[in-house]
Order: C-alpha cells, then structure tokens, then sequence
C-alpha cells in the first residue's frame, strides 16, 4: 500500500486543493477496491501544526504530526499564500523533511503557488515546472534558475510534479490516479467529479500583465508606447534610438526587466487586447486583427493561437455572451 501525504504548511493553505486532493483520491481507492482489489493507498494529512484555520476562520484543518511519519510514497503539497517569502521562511522544517522523504524515494506534486514551497526545498534547480500564470514574475524572481513554463497545466520531473493554478490541481490529482492506479480508475473519477480529463494547458485562461513594477524607468517607457501604439508598425530599432540606448542593451534591459523580449511583449499586449475584443463585442475577426495592428491574417492566427492555445474563432465561441 502506498502512502500518500497531504502536506499543511504553517501560513496559510488554499482549502479546496486539500480536500479536493483528499476527496479525489479516496474515490478511486473506494472505486479500486470495488474493482476486487486490494486498497491502493492510504491518504494523510499531515505537518507540523496542530490546528490551521483557514478563510477568515469558518475552516479548519487539523492535521496529524507530520513527525509521526517516517516513509511516505507521495508528498501533495497545496497551494499556499501569496506572501511567498513568509511562507518559505515560516516553513524551513517542513522544506527540510520534504527534501529528506524526495532523497529517500518519494515523490511530489505540488498544487498552484505550493510551486514555491516545492522550489525552496532545491530540488527543482535547472529543471522545469509550473504555477499559477499570475505568479509567474515573482517565481521567476525568486528562483531564477528554474524553467517556470506557465503554460503548461501539467509537469513531470524525476517524480516531481506541477500544475498550473487554481482549480486545475483537479487534472494534477486525475494525473496521478491513472499513474497510482490505472486510466480506467481516472476515466471514473472524471466522470463522477466531472473533470475534463484531457486539459493540457492553462493558456486559455491567462491573463497577460504587463510587469511594471521592476524599476526600470527606460523599460517603463518603451511598455508605455508599445501599450499606446499597438495598431501601428514597431520599429525597435527606432524606439532604442528614441531612448538614447543601443538596440543590443534595450533588448537586454527589456528581458531582464519583464521576462519578455519586445517582439513577445508586443505580441502579448496585442493579443491581450484581441481577447478583450473578442470577449465583448460582435467585430469580426478582420476587424479585431486590424485594431491591433495586423494585416497578416495568417500571422494574426498564428501568434493568437501560440499565446492562448485556441484560435481567434474558437477563443471568441467559448467566451464571448453577445453572441450567444
């Protein structure tokens, strides 16, 4: 039988990634079991509080001292507060015992931000993983030597696995009842939590921000007159000359700065605008594209699709009421 520890960091810890995580998982042993088989895991919840009160105090969790545990099979670690570097800081021993139970053999799956708990722990130096795509730019300044690719809902490293954000751990938790069980088991829970199963990415759902908080005024200037000139042509060579910089510098100090270079800042703010479009009006595709600055049907498809995961037509079918 494998164990399988539901980790209850000191802080605070999103709710619903550790009961949807413990209700997921009891299922498909239950269902295992009716199967005629033996009981596949044993679930616990685990840490080195006693009591963590959770959402303005209507919750609580009570987990079992962590310390009782001496092996474990699987390690979920739940999403956990916005203030990373207190939570990191509040949370050292339960870093060092997860570090220890990887060493002896055990994996991890963390949920959304629990992403930062997991990288504190160094066991994802020069390895990729994923979180939710709105903390994306303070992970990637915490832990710069980690391959954050939000775009992706799933990851797996050496038996380290993430998932994007929010409620998509669903797909994470289904991940791992097809790999701890088998796909019929995970094809059941799908359909009694009624999770779709095939979810690869969280593209369709980011949400670009344009990262102005870093300092760099020049930066701040050339994002400003991209945002204002999205239907026009961009020369970057143009704008550095119009900042006093060097094209090879600029490109520099904007990647440093907001984690994209210029050309996949435009596209991004283009893009974000189109959605936005898409979302509230009636306009066509023609018109959309234009409105930010395309003249390339093909090109327009093509970058919309990369950044979103869906085409400007099906993207407009999922999420646009007027037209409903």
């Amino acid at each position: 039988m494998k164990q399988v520890t539901i980790i209850i960091p000191q802080g605070y810890a999103n709710l619903s990634s550790i009961a949807g995580s413990f209700q997921i998982l009891n299922r498909a042993n239950e269902y295992w079991q009716k199967m005629g088989n033996k009981s596949m895991i044993e679930i616990c919840i685990a840490g080195f509080v006693t009591e963590l009160k959770l959402d303005a105090g209507f919750f609580s969790v009570y987990p079992v001292n962590i310390k009782k545990i001496i092996k474990t099979d699987l390690m979920i670690i739940p999403s956990i507060a916005h203030d990373y570097d207190q939570v990191i800081k509040k949370n050292k021993e339960l870093i060092s015992w997860i570090k220890e139970q990887y060493k002896t053999g055990a994996e991890i799956a963390s949920i959304c931000t629990g992403a930062f708990l997991l990288a504190a722990t160094g066991l994802l130096e020069g390895k990729t993983c994923s979180t939710h795509w709105s903390a994306a730019t303070d992970f990637k300044q915490l832990f710069p030597n980690i391959h954050l690719q939000t775009d992706k809902l799933l990851t797996v490293e050496q038996g380290i696995y993430t998932n994007g954000g929010a409620y998509s751990f669903l797909n994470l938790i289904l991940f791992l009842v097809e790999k701890y069980f088998d796909r019929q088991t995970a094809i059941y829970c799908s359909k009694v939590f009624q999770i779709d199963i095939e979810r690869t990415s969280q593209s369709p759902f980011c949400i670009f921000q344009t990262q102005k908080n870093h300092g760099d005024e020049l930066v701040c200037k050339a994002q400003t007159y991209i945002e204002e000139n999205l239907s026009k042509r961009i020369s970057f060579e143009d704008l550095a000359s119009k900042l006093a910089i060097s094209r090879r510098n600029f490109d520099r100090r904007f990647i440093k700065a907001t984690g994209n270079t210029p050309v996949e800042y435009l596209q991004r703010v283009k893009v974000e605008v189109a959605k936005s479009t898409l979302e509230e009006s009636r306009k066509n595709i023609f018109e959309v594209m234009n409105e930010v600055g395309y003249s390339d049907d093909k090109a327009f498809r093509e970058v919309f699709k990369k950044i979103t995961g869906l085409s400007p037509l099906d993207y407009r079918a999922k999420y646009n009421r007027v037209l409903a």
